[in-house]
């Protein structure tokens, strides 16, 4: 049983809209479409509004006639409307009968349609971007957006830049039969266990990161290693790269770069039962469970749900 595949796309890789990556450079038809463009809004702490599972679009013509220079464009509904974001306050849906939350997609995003989570995460995204990249990385000149928002331009040398990723692998170590590493930050509460994950390095490939991480972070030496699949996490802008490793449950855990507080080997009921018990924000306070596991929008839920269901 050393082999396994992921049994869902993770929630924040779902997509239900058209990116239209053509439209950021044809300006004629961003203008045309820009009379029913659809807007969503995003405030500083990265929250929107949902009613009914789907994220709150308001019209985006009422910013003007044209998008205005912070605006990002998203792509395109089914129906063909675009969709632009801008980050300011919510404002309450057009039927003023429609309930409507604001929701963090971090801790709240299994909520979303598969088109919300697109929008919301690529908008999210972007502007963190933008908030954090108003400066040219060349000669600190001030810059301006283009390309719909997915560019920035130095306006005295026309430098272009774009949003930056930071790739980070995360990975599910496992004895190839019954048993997996499960390990908890030293600044996470008690209980609370996850898979082990880290930045990737400059000149480095993902599968030589992951023998590396684990390695620094509890010591073991991991062999096998295997794609899984990947999900944006746009908080703010990393790409998680999902993996599976082969571990010696014989080999002692030693804790070398200070991130994780400790570690153990659980077998596959160990962590059906904490599955049973939901996730680290939402399980019964009476728990007695040794394990919280992470929130379902994260691929780390994900990976270890699928390596539960193994029989």
């Amino acid at each position: 049983m050393r082999s396994f595949q992921l049994r869902n796309v993770p929630l924040l890789s779902r997509v239900g809209a058209d990116r239209s990556d053509a439209l950021r450079t044809d300006i004629d038809a961003a203008m045309a479409g820009w009379a029913d463009a659809l807007l969503l809004r995003v405030d500083q702490r990265s929250q929107v509004l949902i009613s009914g599972g789907e994220v709150v679009l308001g019209k985006a013509a009422r910013l003007g006639d044209k998008p205005p220079e912070h605006a990002v464009f998203l792509g395109r509904l089914p129906d063909g409307r675009h969709v632009w974001a801008v980050r300011g306050p919510l404002e309450a849906p057009e039927d003023p009968d429609a309930e409507s939350e604001v929701l963090d997609l971090r801790r709240t995003g299994q909520v979303f349609d598969d088109t919300s989570a697109q929008l919301v995460a690529t908008a999210t995204a972007l502007l963190n971007w933008h908030d954090h990249s108003r400066f040219s990385a060349v000669d600190g000149a001030a810059t301006k957006p283009a390309k719909g928002g997915w560019a920035r331009v130095n306006p005295l040398n026309g430098h272009e830049e774009f949003p930056r990723i930071d790739p980070a692998v995360i990975c599910l170590v496992h004895d190839g039969y019954d048993r997996a590493v499960l390990a908890r930050q030293t600044m996470w509460p008690e209980r609370l266990f996850s898979i082990l994950a880290g930045f990737v390095e400059a000149g480095e490939s993902f599968e030589n990161c992951v023998v590396r991480e684990i390695a620094e972070e509890i010591g073991l030496t991991v062999t096998d290693v295997q794609y899984l699949g990947s999900q944006p996490w746009p908080f703010p802008r990393s790409l998680m790269v999902g993996f599976h490793a082969i571990g010696d449950p014989e080999q002692p855990f030693s804790f070398n770069d200070g991130e994780i507080a400790e570690a153990g080997w659980f077998t596959r009921a160990e962590v059906r039962a904490a599955l049973d018990q939901g996730d680290w924000s939402s399980a019964n306070g009476d728990s007695v469970s040794r394990l919280l596991l992470p929130g379902s929008i994260s691929i780390a839920r994900e990976i270890i749900e699928s390596w539960a269901a193994l029989n």
